[in-house]
């Protein structure tokens, strides 16, 4: 493998598209999950400031599991109506709040956290899991983050699919 990491520059919009263009480089030719959720986690984790968790969560066709993370330790199991990982996952919209403790039905992995975004990750109409990102930052994340981890998030559906 002869990936390498760059440091992000730019505009917001212009550092989420070098990070796509890393994400993608770094899961070309590997359709491992497992594999691909780690190194992306291991990615977005040290590309981003004020994130505290980045993860991911699988569904095993009854709840969300916990999967490759970067962070502190993480809850294992989260009902589909439970969280903003639940509520990720049920709706298939990105969630971000920017104020968990305004979230009802929050789950405080960490009590650091004070914002969160979540991407659905879904291949058609099957569920996969979510990717997840804590901030100790209240209000961390944007649109702009949004958008940029959506297609991070692309990138990981794209390389697992069978």
């Amino acid at each position: 493998m002869s990936f390498s990491a760059a440091a992000l520059e730019g505009t917001k919009t212009e550092q989420y598209t070098q990070l796509t263009q890393q994400a993608s480089a770094l899961v070309a030719g590997e359709s491992d999950r497992i594999a691909n959720a780690a190194n992306i986690s291991a990615l977005v984790y040290h590309a981003l400031a004020e994130v505290n968790w980045v993860g991911f969560y699988f569904f095993d066709g009854t709840e969300l599991v916990v999967g490759p993370f970067q962070g502190r330790p993480a809850c294992v199991r989260i009902a589909l109506d439970k969280g903003v990982c639940g509520a990720a996952a049920k709706t298939g919209e990105t969630q971000r709040v920017p104020d968990v403790h305004t979230f009802a039905g929050h789950i405080a992995c960490d009590a650091a956290t004070r914002s969160e975004l979540v991407v659905p990750l879904y291949d058609g109409q099957r569920l996969i899991g979510v990717f997840d990102l804590d901030s100790p930052a209240v209000d961390r994340f944007d649109a702009d983050d949004q958008s940029g981890l959506e297609a991070v998030a692309r990138v990981f559906v794209d390389s697992v699919r069978a």
